[in-house]
């Protein structure tokens, strides 16, 4: 499955930008005064700036000196004395912008594409408070600073925001009553951007219910659609699955399992390496080879 994915990376990158540019021909006009207040995002560098100010300012009424509370934080004095003369909303906002691609990153298509579309002439207020009522929450100027550089043509190029073929994997294997209504509207996504993965994703679903409930009667079929009418990644495997028919079937129908006997191979490997003090790898290969 994730092959699949790996070889329709275009598909799913077409149909990104297309969703992309769908969203801009439907721009509503934006009012403002119903916009939220932008809220920081909650990251680790977020987190770690307002629990930094909380430490500080709890030693600061204590009246500790600028010096122990460095030593006692383990900090530069100029940070414990910024700290100390800074809001804590400016000293948020300062963090928030420290990393402002991975905040605009999912924005940037639309942005780009309004960008086109208007020739440039567009207004950096407008474009800001457009993706702010579509979930953005940095800051304004890190939009003025994007719009500039596409004004500029020193843009970097804007990647799809497209999930990772092993995250697709993963949302197609999972038992569908447990995705998210968010994972379960990108995964229908991902269905309508390219039919092989669609078709792909259907066989992969039938294969973990053959696995779930032990249907090994309905492997003949399954290996038949899928060398007939799947990708070439899913027809390899089902080509594994004939070579070893019988034992697939066996795997699929009867109740015993070899994960007993798997582990008591694990453990007694464990024993062995124990033997030896927990050795390297490459020291027991050199005793081994070095042995009479």
């Amino acid at each position: 499955m994730e092959k699949t994915c790996h070889q329709h990376r275009d598909c799913l990158r077409k149909h990104a930008e297309e969703e992309a540019a769908t969203e801009v021909a439907q721009v509503p006009e934006v009012t403002p005064m119903l916009l939220p207040p932008a809220e920081p995002p909650r990251t680790q560098i977020i987190e770690r700036t307002r629990h930094r100010y909380e430490d500080i300012h709890h030693l600061l009424d204590k009246r500790w000196t600028i010096s122990a509370i460095a030593r006692r934080l383990n900090l530069d004095r100029k940070t414990v004395r910024r700290f100390r003369d800074t809001d804590l909303d400016q000293l948020l906002t300062s963090a928030r912008d420290r990393r402002p691609n991975g905040v605009l990153e999912p924005f940037k298509a639309y942005l780009n594409a309004r960008f086109t579309e208007a020739q440039g002439q567009v207004s950096g207020t407008r474009l800001f408070l457009e993706i702010q009522a579509r979930g953005y929450r940095g800051s304004r100027q890190v939009v003025r600073k994007h719009l500039a550089a596409l004004r500029a043509g020193t843009a970097d190029p804007t990647r799809a925001d497209i999930p990772s073929p092993r995250k697709i994997t993963a949302w197609i294997m999972r038992p569908r009553e447990t995705l998210t209504e968010s994972q379960d509207e990108r995964l229908l996504q991902v269905r309508l951007a390219c039919p092989d993965i669609t078709r792909a994703c259907d066989l992969a679903r039938a294969f973990a219910d053959l696995v779930r409930h032990q249907r090994g009667y309905l492997l003949v079929e399954w290996i038949r659609q899928a060398e007939q009418d799947a990708s070439k990644p899913m027809k390899g495997f089902a080509g594994f699955l004939r070579q070893d028919f019988d034992a697939v079937t066996a795997g699929l129908t009867l109740p015993w399992s070899s994960g007993v006997v798997e582990g008591h191979v694990n453990r007694v490997k464990t024993l062995k390496r124990a033997m030896y003090g927990g050795a390297s790898f490459e020291l027991l290969r050199t005793r081994i080879l070095t042995q009479p």
